[in-house]
């Protein structure tokens, strides 16, 4: 299987490659050539660091800030305009940083302040801007507030910081509410005085309780802390989950908390999702963010259906929220259809544009997903250590360099988690006794959780950790992990690496023109023109359809090979493959090289 940038296409060369295309490292036009001006971010690719993961420089197993310093010419270089990193704070990490303990400060596994300021320096010497992930829902229990509060009696200013509730019962010993952690088991654990306090997730994340102006205003101050030093947005964990209704008794849910991770809840009314509320504290924090220059930017992930995702975005809250609906979608032309047009519709509602994303830190990763039968139960397979159903990696691989096309063409922010430009596959047989994932124990060994997606990133053929870093690796590589490592790709025109290397180069000179269209497509076939210029062909069917091109098309990038009908003269798009195509006017000098 190869892909092809055709001659005569759109661009001056492969877009990568180090100096002279304005996005490769310090050559070109810099950071001039990334910024769209105030909306940069409306059809940027931001690139997901998960910091335990990208790189380790001290080599102690765990990524840390100089590692990612150190590779982020590899970013640079794909052609991304900016880096969200996963939290790098002070942290136990009963839940890979995600449990903080200190919002100010850099958990000495991952590094210094110091080391951080150095990653801004490099990034913007790279043309990169950083996006830095905010954990507002909840924190450690090893944070100073929740010792306090442990140290301090019920009804205590201390423990008002948190949702603290007597259990119900004669003697309390029963949970205050029915509420479930998404991790498993009850959202709600008791203390030594008989109170019990409340966590969504892990019991060592105890939620915050945002009715306290104590939270509200430490957070304006996290939020100004990180501003200051020179960061260009936040992506906000939990953005639906932050407000709750308190009001005495506390209501049942009576099973409506059972969603999936990121999955909307159920009914309407939620007590603890997606409640109106929270939208007054975006729209403090929008203000804070516009009062700096350029103003810096705010990316929600939020659980919620369709129809509410848009208020996230309206002009005076936040500039984006993740798309998990695209993620979801199964491999069919007309529930691609029906996502793409729900996305762009809700988002306009609110003036903004739609994020389009694959993969992240807490879902299997997308090739593994593409090369399972459709409606396979993800955590029952994951307990067969990925046997039954043995998945069809090879028809994952053709379904996932398609879907980079067809996600990459569409109008809005691309979202990329580390390795999916590798192609890499879920890592679907760790040891038992290597899980770090706190469902694994919560759910009581039932759910494995998400380490498989989480596993140090390939980037040398060889090594002790393949070029992860000096020593080895906080969760256990692979045999053979070097297969899909960077320096196995480069250069390799049929690989992943050089394919979104190209797309994201030819992607860069279609920005500008948000519109969107459907075109006439064949049955399991879906066309669209993005602007005036870039269309885009994806097959989703079982046979190839013919590629129908418009007058003065010329075909720029595919994901796998093309093939032809000799006895009708007429090109076919083979099943499992996308294609893009230049409707522009032809313009003389404007070739790029053929990969």
């Amino acid at each position: 299987m190869t892909q092809h940038a055709f001659p005569d296409g759109n661009g001056d060369g492969n877009g990568y490659g180090g100096s002279g295309d304005g996005h490769g490292g310090s050559g070109g036009d810099g950071d001039g050539a990334r910024d769209h001006g105030r909306d940069w971010w409306r059809e940027s690719v931001v690139y997901q660091i998960y910091v335990p993961s990208f790189a380790d420089a001290d080599g102690d197993g765990m990524g840390d800030l100089r590692g990612i310093t150190d590779r982020l010419g590899h970013v640079a270089e794909l052609g991304a305009d900016a880096v969200w990193l996963t939290p790098f704070y002070r942290s136990p990490l009963a839940d890979g940083g995600y449990d903080v303990a200190d919002y100010r400060d850099v958990d000495p596994r991952h590094g210094t302040l110091d080391d951080f300021r150095a990653l801004l320096g490099r990034a913007r010497a790279l043309g990169l801007r950083t996006i830095v992930d905010i954990v507002p829902n909840h924190c450690s229990d090893q944070h100073p507030w929740f010792a306090e509060a442990l140290a301090s009696e019920p009804g205590s200013a201390a423990r008002d910081r948190f949702v603290f509730r007597e259990g119900r019962g004669p003697d309390g010993a029963e949970p205050p509410a029915d509420w479930q952690s998404k991790f498993g088991g009850p959202a709600w654990t008791r203390v030594p005085d008989g109170q019990w306090y409340m966590h969504i997730f892990a019991a060592e994340q105890p939620d915050l309780n945002w009715e306290n102006p104590d939270v509200t205003a430490e957070f304006e101050s996290i939020l100004r802390f990180w501003l200051d030093l020179g960061v260009d947005g936040f992506r906000i964990d939990v953005a639906h989950g932050l407000r709750k209704d308190l009001t005495a008794p506390l209501r049942d849910t009576r099973g409506g908390d059972t969603a999936p991770l990121n999955s909307p809840p159920s009914g309407e009314n939620h007590p603890f999702w997606d409640r109106d509320e929270v939208h007054d504290i975006y729209r403090v924090w929008r203000k804070i963010t516009d009062s700096y220059a350029p103003p810096r930017i705010m990316v929600a992930e939020a659980g919620v259906s369709a129809a509410r995702l848009p208020l996230y975005t309206r002009p005076d809250e936040l500039h984006q929220a993740f798309n998990f609906f695209h993620l979801r979608c199964p491999w069919d032309a007309g529930s691609f259809r029906d996502v793409i047009d729900t996305s762009l519709t809700g988002a306009a509602s609110a003036g903004a544009l739609p994020t389009w994303v694959l993969s992240n830190h807490d879902v299997v990763r997308h090739r593994s997903r593409y090369g399972l039968p459709e409606g396979t139960d993800l955590r029952a397979w994951l307990r067969t250590d990925g046997r039954d159903p043995e998945p069809d990696d090879a028809l994952g691989g053709r379904r996932a360099r398609a879907a980079a096309l067809l996600t990459l063409a569409l109008p809005g922010t691309t979202y990329l988690y580390q390795g999916e430009e590798l192609g890499l596959p879920e890592v679907v047989d760790l040891p038992a006794d290597a899980l770090r994932d706190p469902m694994w124990e919560r759910t009581g060994h039932r759910v494995k959780g998400r380490d498989g997606c989480r596993v140090p990133l390939p980037w040398t053929t060889a090594g002790s950790s393949y070029g992860f870093g000096p020593g080895g690796s906080w969760l256990p590589q692979p045999d053979g992990w070097g297969v899909w490592s960077v320096e196995s790709q480069s250069g390799r025109p049929a690989s992943f690496l050089e394919l979104y290397r190209t797309a994201l180069s030819l992607r860069r000179g279609f920005r500008g023109d948000e519109s969107f269209a459907w075109l006439p497509s064949a049955p399991g076939e879906l066309a669209f023109r993005k602007g005036e210029g870039l269309v885009c062909r994806v097959n989703l069917s079982n046979a190839p359809v013919p590629l129908t091109l418009p007058a003065g098309a010329r075909p720029l990038l595919a994901s796998g090979e093309l093939t032809a009908d000799a006895g009708q003269d007429i090109t076919l798009l083979p099943p499992d493959t996308a294609v893009w195509l230049d409707t522009r006017e032809l313009q003389g000098g404007r070739g790029s090289k053929e990969v």
